[in-house]
C-alpha cells in the first residue's frame, strides 16, 4: 500500500511536470487535453488523480508558490545595511522568478483563479501570507513599530510589487533595473515617513 501511495505521488508529480511543459510552450490558454496528451493519458485520467480540473490548478498553485516563496525568504531575511537594498534583493528577486516563467505565472494568476474560486482563495491566501510575514519582519526589526503599520505596509508592498509585476510582464521594453529600483524607492520613501 505504501509503494502505491509512493507511486501515486510520484505520479502526480509526473503529470503536474506535463502541464508545466504544456503550459510554458503554450501559454495560460493551455487546454486540459493538450496536458493529458503530453502526459500520455487521457483528461479522465488527468483529473482521477486531482480530482477534477479544480484539483490539478491548486497542485500547480501549490508547487509553484513554494518556488516563489523559496526565493524570496532568503532576501527577507538577508542582513542589509538598509531597507531599500533589502526590498531591491526582494522585488529582483520576485521579478526574476516570474519572468522565467511568464506564462506559469499567468496560468496560475490569472486564467486559473479567474476559472475556479479555490484555486483564486488559494493564491489569495499565499499573497496574504507574504505580507504577514514581511509586516512581521519590519515589526521584528523595528523597521515600523506599530503593528497595524506593519501590516499595511506589508501588505502593500506585496500588492504593489504583485501589481508592477503584471505591469511589467505586459511590457517587455521596460529595464528591469529602472523598476527594481523605482519599487525600491517607494519602499524606502515609505519607511522613511
Amino acid at each position: 500500500m505504501a509503494a502505491e501511495r509512493g507511486r501515486s505521488r510520484e505520479r502526480r508529480e509526473e503529470l503536474l511536470d506535463a502541464a508545466d511543459r504544456v503550459i510554458r510552450r503554450e501559454g495560460p490558454e493551455a487546454s486540459m487535453a493538450a496536458i493529458a496528451a503530453e502526459a500520455g493519458i487521457t483528461k479522465p485520467i488527468l483529473y482521477r488523480h486531482f480530482g477534477d480540473k479544480s484539483g490539478l490548478y491548486q497542485a500547480l498553485a501549490e508547487r509553484h508558490a513554494r518556488i516563489v516563496i523559496d526565493r524570496l525568504r532568503p532576501e527577507f531575511a538577508r542582513a542589509m545595511a538598509d531597507p531599500r537594498s533589502r526590498a531591491r534583493a526582494a522585488i529582483g528577486a520576485y521579478l526574476d522568478t516570474i519572468s522565467a516563467h511568464p506564462n506559469l505565472y499567468r496560468f496560475l494568476f490569472h486564467r486559473a483563479s479567474a476559472e475556479d474560486g479555490k484555486t483564486r482563495s488559494q493564491m489569495a491566501a499565499i499573497v496574504r501570507s507574504v505580507g504577514e510575514e514581511l509586516a512581521s519582519l519590519l515589526l521584528q526589526e523595528g523597521v515600523v513599530g506599530d503593528p497595524v503599520r506593519a501590516s499595511v505596509f506589508g501588505h502593500a508592498f506585496v500588492g504593489m510589487v504583485q501589481a508592477i509585476g503584471d505591469w511589467w510582464l505586459d511590457n517587455p521594453g521596460l529595464d528591469r533595473d529602472t523598476v527594481v529600483d523605482s519599487l525600491a524607492d517607494v519602499i524606502a520613501a515609505a519607511l522613511k515617513a
